[in-house]
């Protein structure tokens, strides 16, 4: 008998691995939306109100933010529906529109503070006329929104949640006394006094926040509807392991990137401000300016440039997506529209 013949190298087919940006994706991004710049702002006024003491926080709140954003994805991605259009088919049409109402209401507040902070972070770093950079960034981002297509859109949005990195870039310039540091979150220092419980519930607000519930659960469809060989799980039931795994993953990997960069912010608003008696910050700006006495020039570059950064990427992205759908009539002339 003759020996069979071994393959060549090249025609040995190798099984396809998944990439990375096939793996991490709406929930990374939705991560990294909850890090905005009014985020930044109740993350700074936390650490330098309490320092280390509420960083504990940020841990309770990662497993919470899993469970909410894994149901969210999941419904999208079985049913091919956002939150709304689900609601629609289940809901009386008053109740949705309700809802609706007070998230769009809430994200117009947020869009717009977004847009102040940015303004005001570009303001410390170049100078000039914050209005105008107001309208410059509300501009820019309105544009991407209406002309870029979702897919390329959303491989912009990934790369840009690298801007996060920049707050973990400070916490590394500034003296952060580990120690204390571990000893608070595992043994933290508890009080009942009003500002200490506002603090937590503030966190606890902005860490959770109803936006993301729709975005997640609408970039699931959009991914869905990108892809020719994918369906709503409900109708290809074969394909639901390998997308709730990949869903499991994203949604882990990107939660804990969100709840580490926040902790990222107050060890350092905690090690510089509030360490040197700064405890009143209002707003994100407010904390960079502040910073640079303290911290030096370069601390202070890298926290405004993160504001901008998460401003204008994931995180005002993330509010205007949740409050219309990338394609097709109003909320009201479709019960299947997905915000």
């Amino acid at each position: 008998m003759t020996a069979l013949a071994k393959p060549a190298r090249s025609e040995i087919k190798l099984p396809d691995r998944p990439k990375l940006r096939d793996v991490l994706g709406p929930g990374l991004i939705t991560g990294a939306s909850d890090d905005d710049p009014s985020g930044i702002a109740t993350y700074s006024q936390v650490g330098a109100q309490f320092g280390y003491n509420l960083g504990w926080t940020l841990v309770l709140t990662y497993p919470l933010m899993c469970a909410i954003q894994l149901i969210s994805a999941q419904i999208g991605r079985i049913t091919g529906l956002g939150l709304a259009g689900n609601m629609a088919r289940h809901y009386p049409r008053s109740l949705l529109r309700g809802l609706v109402g007070l998230l769009v209401i809430a994200n117009v507040i947020n869009i717009g503070a977004d847009l102040g902070a940015m303004a005001a972070a570009l303001k410390l770093l170049i100078g000039g006329p914050a209005l105008v950079y107001v309208a410059a960034f509300a501009l820019v981002t309105a544009v991407l929104e209406i002309f870029v297509g979702y897919a390329r859109y959303a491989s912009v949005l990934r790369w840009l949640t690298l801007s996060l990195f920049a707050y973990v870039g400070t916490v590394f310039v500034v003296n952060v006394p580990w120690q204390t540091v571990a000893r608070s979150l595992v043994l933290p220092h508890i009080t009942l006094s009003k500002d200490y419980v506002t603090a937590v519930v503030a966190v606890f607000g902005t860490t959770i926040s109803p936006y993301l519930f729709f975005w997640q659960c609408g970039e699931e469809v959009e991914d869905e509807k990108e892809d020719p060989k994918a369906q709503p799980l409900k109708q290809a039931p074969q394909q639901a392991p390998k997308q709730i795994a990949r869903i499991q993953l994203d949604t882990l990997v990107g939660m804990a990137f969100s709840n580490l960069i926040a902790l990222f912010i107050v060890l350092t608003t905690a090690a510089t401000l509030h360490a040197h008696g700064i405890t009143d910050i209002q707003t994100s700006s407010q904390a960079a300016e502040a910073l640079r006495p303290l911290a030096g020039d370069f601390a202070f570059m890298v926290f405004a440039l993160g504001i901008i950064g998460t401003g204008i990427g994931p995180a005002r992205t993330g509010r205007q997506r949740s409050l219309c759908h990338r394609r097709g009539p109003p909320l009201a002339g479709r019960p299947d529209a997905t915000p």
